[in-house]
């Protein structure tokens, strides 16, 4: 009977081990989500999965950043990416492919889509705030001012190309001066 007690607690142990194990950010986390723009509530839905996941991993101070962040990089599919050839036929739903990883450390996100066009990743400044005065609008370019937040609220941001066609867009915060 105490053989049988022991074994059990030991388990149970076993078994909190392994859900605080599921909930720490140091073991390492993934999730991905694959939508089809067929709706107005692609991004949307985009966004629920990152908050979501990252409450999940206790990191709630980095929901709002990685909300905007996946809302900016899926706007950009669905407004701007073409499918290539070889994937999408003409008419369908494009795809888009949302990634989400936690490290020790950092925190990854990717949107994927077809279009294996580069993104038009801002170069950097080009004037500075304190020239532009009240005129800062102004100066934004035309293009590329999705990425530009982007670029402003992670530490990394690149993209890479996904075969047999398509890229992904990726971003990186570093989680060890963030609270």
């Amino acid at each position: 009977m105490e053989a049988r007690q022991s074994k059990r607690r030991a388990n149970t142990l076993r078994a909190v081990s392994l859900r605080e194990a599921a909930q720490d950010p140091s073991a390492g986390h993934f999730r991905a989500l694959t939508l089809f723009d067929e709706s107005t509530g692609t991004a949307c839905a985009a966004r629920n999965m990152v908050s979501a996941c990252l409450q999940d991993w206790g990191l709630d101070h980095m929901v709002d950043d990685a909300r905007l962040v996946v809302s900016e990089l899926v706007g950009n599919v669905v407004h701007h990416a073409v499918p290539d050839d070889c994937l999408t036929q003409p008419g369908a739903a494009r795809r888009v492919d949302v990634l989400v990883k936690a490290w020790p450390g950092w925190l990854f996100i990717g949107v994927a889509d077809e279009d294996s066009t580069p993104p038009d990743l801002p170069v950097g400044e080009f004037v500075s705030p304190e020239l532009a005065g009240d005129f800062a609008e102004a100066l934004l370019p035309d293009r590329g001012r999705g990425l530009l937040i982007v670029q402003r609220l992670a530490d990394a941001v690149w993209w890479s190309p996904k075969g047999p066609g398509g890229k992904t867009v990726w971003c990186r915060f570093d989680l060890g001066g963030r609270t």
